[in-house]
């Protein structure tokens, strides 16, 4: 039997697929080597790894956010790639990048907020799987 997406589905679906639009719209320059991109990650000292590492971390995070069941993981592990871009900004980059009225900023941001939520929202999932993975080390180690 199909799921009909209901307009209060659809709402309680709107912070994954910003959270994965934006996620998914940054890796073209990612992936394409872009001077922006290149220069960012030029600047962190991690040209070309860091780069192609994280947009392949915000692909997963991305199938993962929209991904039934495992959106709590897409969300901790894009949390995860949006504290380092924030602390990266903060740090050495500066809000602004190359011009960019602090757009980039702003996204990360938008991602680690929006991520935030939806562990919240999701935590019982999360406690789910950590009381899960805890009991099967503890089972090993007995």
């Amino acid at each position: 039997m199909p799921t009909t997406i209901t307009p209060h589905r659809l709402l309680g679906l709107l912070p994954h697929l910003i959270t994965a639009i934006i996620l998914l719209q940054t890796l073209f320059f990612k992936f394409s080597g872009a001077p922006e991109s290149v220069y960012i990650f030029r600047t962190l000292g991690m040209e070309p790894v860091g780069r192609v590492g994280s947009g392949v971390a915000e692909l997963v995070a991305a199938i993962l956010l929209l991904w039934p069941g495992r959106s709590w993981l897409g969300a901790l592990l894009a949390l995860g790639v949006m504290a380092g871009a924030i602390i990266s900004h903060l740090t050495v980059l500066g809000i602004e990048v190359q011009g960019d009225g602090g757009l980039l900023f702003m996204l990360a941001l938008t991602v680690a907020l929006l991520s935030a939520f939806i562990l919240f929202r999701e935590r019982e999932q999360l406690v789910a799987f950590w009381t899960s993975l805890r009991k099967r080390v503890q089972h090993r180690n007995a």
